[in-house]
């Protein structure tokens, strides 16, 4: 059995805008190399500016690559452009359509755009899906912005992409919804769509994703499991909660990196040098009787902001 070609992979992607008279030309890829397996949910995370937008907009055909190579389920975008478009739904971060349509209709034209046959058309089951049956002959203008929202997932799913991005799906947006989206995502999921999310809200990229790729600058910083990220962070922190009131580190603590918060001793260690039976030694020669204690881990958070923010730091 041949093996499924990645459902995306870039291969020394370039992007550069030209100069203009307010602006020197400006290189927002550099050289990307990145595979997407099929049949994960990938997170694409990166602060503002990092080349986020450029990638998607040139994998859904509105941006035109500088060089490189993008393919989509093995179909090149410059040479297979309409099989590699069918094999891509995108959900884009602006809320944008014509209003004087109804949900029904809207999805019927876009399955239209994509040469969809009547008779394999999907739109209303899709419609039911997202919640948004009772609404398809209501006018898109009368539609609440989550309503919109769940919308242009519906259109982004009308030809069965086997890829779907999802630009920021849930900005802006209220936590029934965020929780709506994301169930439906799973069912995709579940039935062999390669979910592609782009979020500034790290934690549910924590939650969802199974592989996450960062970019910063133009550049892929890191693209492995969230479990082999998370592992970079070496640092824990010991929560201690005293039995009696604690203002100040005690002085034996002095060389630890230790603070008091809230009450508690926050003692910060490097895993692999410091145990945690040694410091809990340490803290009982000091003086203080323990209540109750908890180890705190790093989250996405916390690496995200290490390869980004500090990676300019040490710049």
């Amino acid at each position: 059995m041949t093996e499924l070609a990645p459902a995306v992979e870039l291969i020394g992607l370039t992007k550069t805008y030209a100069a203009t008279k307010k602006a020197p030309a400006k290189t927002a890829l550099h050289g990307v190399d990145l595979v997407i397996p099929r049949g994960s949910i990938f997170g694409l995370l990166g602060p503002n500016g990092a080349g986020k937008s450029s990638m998607i907009n040139i994998l859904a055909g509105l941006v035109n690559k500088t060089s490189g190579i993008a393919r989509i389920c093995g179909h090149d975008i410059t040479t297979e452009t309409r099989a590699a478009r069918s094999s891509i739904g995108i959900v884009p971060q602006e809320i944008a359509m014509d209003v004087f349509f109804t949900p029904l209709q809207a999805l019927e034209l876009q399955a239209g755009y994509y040469g969809v046959p009547k008779s394999e058309r999907r739109s209303e089951e899709i419609l039911e899906a997202l919640g948004l049956m009772d609404k398809r002959d209501a006018y898109v203008r009368q539609l609440s912005g989550g309503m919109k929202r769940r919308l242009l997932i519906a259109k982004a799913l009308v030809h069965n992409p086997p890829v779907l991005i999802l630009d920021e799906p849930t900005a802006g947006v209220d936590i029934e919804l965020r929780r709506q989206l994301w169930d439906y995502v799973q069912v995709l999921h579940e039935r062999g769509t390669t979910v592609i999310l782009t979020t500034h809200y790290l934690e549910e990229a924590e939650a969802l994703c199974d592989q996450i790729a960062i970019i910063h600058q133009g550049r892929i910083v890191a693209n492995e499991s969230k479990s082999s990220l998370l592992s970079r962070m070496d640092r824990r922190m010991l929560v201690i909660t005293p039995t009696t009131d604690v203002t100040s580190v005690p002085g034996e603590l002095a060389d630890l990196d230790a603070r008091i918060d809230d009450g508690n001793l926050v003692i910060t260690y490097q895993k692999g040098v410091d145990s945690v039976t040694g410091l809990l030694g340490r803290v009982k020669e000091a003086g203080l009787s323990i209540a109750d204690l908890r180890t705190d881990q790093p989250d996405l958070e916390d690496v995200f902001l290490q390869l980004t923010y500090g990676a300019d730091e040490a710049a």
